[in-house]
């Protein structure tokens, strides 16, 4: 039977000899919780853990887009599209979607996702051309304003090649490769890095009635096979991102579940970006049907999702997210 390894993450200075690094960041871990399908849990010494999986949890992560991953990156969203959950239409025209994204990279972003087809639940799917006609320009223009790399925000082939030609640096595909099997090879024939992400289903339907014999276990073999499939169409390892996918085919406990289990994925040996700003369980929660009115639960998953290593942080709210960052570093000592 297969055993799962997730790391108990640990923050700050006072860190005991024989600790060991996540990811070659901020956090560190003494000992881990082995999981497997059909078992109770077992807390273990990190010690005791594989070779293979110690490696996978320690190794520092290569940069992303040029970045590097010792400290938390924010991603910033434009999005160029009349219809997503949180600024539907806002961004469409292509000079309002260049203003807010030179806006993001004052406020402190350190990259950029251009994405022209909302996949909120229940979206429709939008032509290739109208996503190209909506992302190409905004990304030409930035890429002429500003020096943060520029990620493309898509499932197709054909809009990520002409993104990336047009000055994007990064490939963010929320159906880790399954809607469009030609991105993979996009991917391969440059150096881009890609984010592979769990969705079940597609926008239209992940969220009819999604069921899970072990959601974060799902998850988890869910990336590995996406993982495995981006390696043998050329993309290297170091090339990877993944994200669990919070609010893609997910209930209220599903999403719960994955955010407490957040550090398992390290043991992919990947970087993590999680997208949690402005989502629908915020509301479920705490009772905010506006999505401008989620950020204090935006601002809590994602410190969250920091403490147990995450390395890259999807939101809206740029300023507010690196305030708060800035202040969770100071009061919890990492860094020093």
């Amino acid at each position: 039977m297969q055993s799962y390894y997730r790391p108990l993450p640990q923050i700050g200075p006072a860190r005991p000899v024989g600790a060991l690094p996540i990811a070659g960041g901020w956090c560190w871990f003494t000992h881990a919780e082995r999981l497997s399908r059909g078992d109770r849990p077992e807390i273990v010494p990190a010690r005791e853990l594989p070779p293979q999986v110690v490696d996978a949890i320690c190794a520092p992560r290569p940069p992303v887009a040029g970045l590097g991953l010792e400290a938390p990156r924010l991603m910033g969203i434009v999005n160029t599209t009349p219809d997503s959950f949180s600024d539907g239409g806002r961004f469409v025209r292509p000079e309002a979607a260049l203003a807010h994204g030179l806006q993001l990279v004052a406020d402190g972003a350190d990259i950029l996702d251009i994405g022209g087809e909302s996949t909120r639940p229940g979206a429709r799917e939008v032509p290739v051309e109208e996503e190209i006609s909506r992302t190409v320009p905004v990304i030409s223009a930035l890429g002429g304003r500003t020096d943060v790399p520029i990620s493309i925000d898509t499932r197709k082939a054909a809009v990520a090649r002409a993104a990336l030609e047009a000055g994007a640096e990064m490939v963010n595909d929320v159906s880790g490769f399954d809607f469009d099997p030609d991105l993979a090879g996009v991917v391969a024939g440059t150096e881009a890095p890609v984010c592979l992400m769990h969705a079940r289903g597609t926008p239209r339907t992940m969220q009819d009635n999604p069921v899970y014999d072990d959601v974060l276990l799902d998850v988890y073999d869910h990336l590995a096979e996406r993982i495995a499939r981006a390696e043998a169409a050329g993309i290297a390892r170091g090339r990877i991102i993944v994200d669990p996918g919070i609010g893609f085919g997910k209930t209220l406990e599903h999403n719960l579940a994955l955010l407490r289990g957040l550090s398992l994925f390290h043991a992919l040996g990947c970087p993590l970006l999680l997208g949690v700003s402005r989502k629908r369980f915020i509301d479920a929660l705490a009772d905010a049907p506006d999505p401008g009115g989620r950020l204090p639960g935006s601002l809590a998953a994602g410190l969250a999702g920091v403490a147990q290593g995450v390395q890259i942080l999807r939101v809206h709210d740029i300023a507010q997210t690196r305030q708060a960052l800035t202040v969770w570093a100071a009061a919890t000592g990492v860094g020093q």
